[in-house]
């Protein structure tokens, strides 16, 4: 068992970039693009559903819940879609990570769209509670 979520961990390095190429092709469906955004946005989130500091279940969300919204990406995208994407990324990372630091923008932006709603949602409601 240890061995195969180690070797499912490790498939993820060819998987979540391949997932981001499937999500930006034309050919893929909008709900696998969906849930392919989730899915790497989970996987490059600082925030996890469970805190990996709490011993063994903070490493399962990434060892389970990870390759869980994998599987169900890589299900809902074409097989010629996958196939192509999947032999883009196996080189991906030969001559150390890509120079395109933009492609994280759209995570950096959904966080900093959650900090303001969390900061205006606190601000509004010590402003009610200083006007009662």
């Amino acid at each position: 068992m240890k061995e195969k979520i180690k070797q499912s961990l490790s498939q993820l390095k060819t998987t979540l970039p391949a997932l981001f190429l499937a999500f930006k092709d034309r050919e893929t469906p909008i709900l696998a693009k969906i849930l392919a955004f989730l899915t790497i946005a989970y996987a490059l989130s600082p925030i996890d559903l469970i805190p990996d500091f709490i011993p063994v279940l903070g490493y399962l969300d990434d060892a389970v819940i990870l390759p869980l919204l994998a599987a169900l990406s890589i299900k809902l995208i074409p097989q010629p879609v996958w196939k192509r994407c999947l032999e883009k990324s196996r080189g991906m990372w030969e001559q150390g990570k890509p120079k395109k630091w933009y492609y994280a923008l759209p995570i950096i932006i959904f966080w900093l769209l959650i900090i303001w709603l969390i900061a205006k949602a606190v601000i509004s409601t010590n402003n009610s509670k200083i006007n009662s």
